[in-house]
């Protein structure tokens, strides 16, 4: 339950002030400044001063406050602040103090419509851009047409989608996105500690009228833990689903029906933490020879199949703080010593799958009076690939009904990623 939503400049400015309760009142908004805008010790995106909580996500350079009395729910209440930064962004492309002042108008009209006496509601992009709008002549034609649609969309079955969307070109794209997470140990030849794997199905649907969508996935899927253990099974943990989705039939078939909103939008989000594949195996060498340098082995393997590769692939290997210099070898990419970072990056375009490649270098080191035992950092890896899932998901078909019966077409795509979480010890 909120209480009062505000937007604040950097300096503190009120910009956009919403009181939805009678426990608060608008003078609120200075104890926001200066417990949090004006103090440079808060970390918590969530503080609270006696029985009030302040709720506050940071963009470019506006503060988003919301205020409440009650024991909240976090989650609802940070999902509202960001629901506000997406609808601000479609309406006006950049959430700014530019833009917030540009448009005032339209974003209290959408803070009226989003929210009733401090409760959420329907902040779907697509309903509200049927009914809010920022032309400011509307004929009185138009306006019943459109308030009729408005009331069918906004309380029937598909209040994500209106019914008149149409398209020349009908087509669905699916990219089922995967971000890996390493943590690999020294010891025990390479010990994998953490494996884990955070993936979502990111959809845009170019479609007339309200088509119903069937997608399949694996035929071996898991999601219940009492069932796990099978051969070749993919096992999914904490799967989330778009409110588009019939889950009583994902149940049963592991397909996924729907009636997709109009555009790009999330469908599912999981994680899986059991059966991972690996696309990269990186087995690092190094050693301390006496205490003037250190030699580096470093092998990196692919675990895919050779018609893939992997992409803007990038090593950071770390050197010890009292490094002069470092002579690199490398058979494929550039490899280049960073003192600032106390790195050297290996930055590989692309490699094959099936393929093999060595790093080895040499560390020169100043000799210091108080040496310290090098605490060792692990190696951060970066790459993407293409076609290539690590939690085994894949899309079995994806069907398009509409009754029109028109023809459309459906592309699939895969990636893997890792961005600062696939990291090897030595």
């Amino acid at each position: 339950m909120i209480s009062a939503f505000f937007i604040f400049n950097q300096k503190g400015e009120v910009l956009i002030s919403r009181l939805y309760r009678p426990d608060v009142r608008r003078s609120i908004s200075d104890v926001f400044r200066i417990q949090v805008i004006s103090s440079s010790d808060v970390r918590s995106p969530i503080v609270t001063l006696g029985s009030t909580s302040f709720f506050h996500v940071r963009i470019n350079n506006l503060y988003l406050v919301a205020v409440t009395k009650n024991n909240a729910n976090a989650a609802l209440v940070f999902e509202f602040c960001y629901r506000v930064i997406s609808i601000g962004k479609s309406y006006f492309g950049k959430m700014d103090e530019e833009s917030v002042k540009n448009n005032f108008v339209l974003i209290y009209e959408l803070l009226d419509e989003i929210n009733d006496f401090g409760y959420p509601q329907n902040s779907e992009i697509d309903t509200l851009k049927t009914y809010i709008t920022t032309e400011s002549i509307v004929s009185s034609q138009i306006a019943a047409e459109e308030s009729s649609k408005i009331t069918t969309q906004a309380t029937g079955a598909t209040s994500w989608r209106r019914g008149d969307v149409k398209y020349k070109k009908n087509e669905a794209f699916v990219d089922v996105v995967e971000t890996v997470n390493l943590s690999m140990s020294a010891k025990g030849a390479c010990t994998v500690l953490r494996a884990d794997v955070d993936g979502h199905i990111q959809m845009r649907a170019y479609l007339t009228g309200t088509p119903e969508c069937k997608f399949g996935l694996n035929d071996k899927l898991v999601i219940d833990k009492s069932e796990r253990g099978a051969i070749d099974a993919v096992e999914l943990d904490d799967c989330r689903f778009h409110q588009c989705v019939r889950l009583n039939e994902f149940d049963s078939t592991r397909t996924i029906s729907f009636v997709p909103p109009d555009g790009e939008f999330e469908l599912m989000t999981y994680r899986a933490t059991t059966n991972v594949k690996l696309p990269l195996r990186v087995i690092p060498t190094i050693n301390e020879i006496g205490t003037t340098q250190v030699s580096y082995i470093v092998i990196v393997k692919t675990n895919f199949g050779n018609k893939l590769s992997a992409t803007n692939v990038v090593l950071r290997i770390p050197t010890p703080l009292n490094t002069t210099t470092v002579d690199t070898k490398v058979q494929n990419g550039k490899a280049k010593y960073v003192p600032e970072e106390n790195v050297v990056i290996w930055k590989i375009p692309r490699v094959q799958g099936g393929q093999e490649l060595s790093f080895t270098a040499t560390a020169h080191l100043t000799s210091m009076t108080n040496r310290q035992v090098w605490a060792r950092p692990p190696i951060d890896v970066d790459f993407q690939v293409l076609m290539f899932t690590s939690s085994g998901l894949i899309v079995r078909f994806l069907k398009v009904f509409e009754k029109s019966n028109y023809h459309s077409i459906k592309w699939v795509r895969y990636l893997t990623k890792a961005s600062g979480s696939y990291q090897i010890r030595f």
